[in-house]
C-alpha cells in the first residue's frame, strides 16, 4: 500500500488535503477535489473558531495530528515565529502570490515541526523490496 497526499489549495492559501491510498485519487481532477473540499467546509461550518491554546488569539491553522494520534496542531502567527518551518509556513499564508506547488513540503515540515515538539516522531514508511 502506498501513501500519497493530493491538495486542493484555494486562492486565500486554505487548502484541504485528502489521502490518496494507492493512486485512488490520481484521475480525480483539482475541480472534483475542489467540490469534496466545499462539501467538508459546509458540514463544519456550524464548529466555532477556536484560538490559539497558548496565547488566546487568532489561529492561521488549526489541523489534527496525522494517524491516530488525538493532537490539535496550531499555527499561529504570535507564537510560532520563532520555529523554522511554522515561520515559512505562515509567510507562505500572507503572500498573495503564493506558490500552491510548495504547500505540501511547507504543511509536511509544519507538521514533523509541531510534533516533534510534543514529543512525536514520524515512522518512515517501509522500504519496498
Amino acid at each position: 500500500m502506498s501513501l500519497t497526499w493530493r491538495y486542493s489549495v484555494r486562492p486565500d492559501g486554505s487548502f484541504t488535503r485528502f489521502m490518496n491510498i494507492d493512486g485512488a485519487l490520481d484521475s480525480t481532477s483539482d475541480e472534483q477535489l475542489e467540490q469534496l473540499a466545499a462539501y467538508a467546509r459546509r458540514s463544519n461550518a456550524d464548529r466555532p473558531r477556536q484560538g490559539c491554546s497558548r496565547c488566546g488569539g487568532d489561529l492561521t491553522l488549526i489541523w489534527k495530528g496525522p494517524g491516530m494520534i488525538n493532537v490539535m496542531m496550531e499555527l499561529c502567527p504570535a507564537c510560532d515565529t520563532d520555529r523554522p518551518a511554522a515561520a515559512a509556513f505562515l509567510w507562505w499564508h500572507l503572500d498573495p502570490d503564493r506558490d500552491p506547488d510548495a504547500l505540501p513540503r511547507l504543511f509536511e515540515d509544519w507538521e514533523n515541526e509541531t510534533m516533534h515538539a510534543l514529543g512525536f516522531e514520524r515512522v518512515p514508511p517501509p522500504e519496498d523490496n
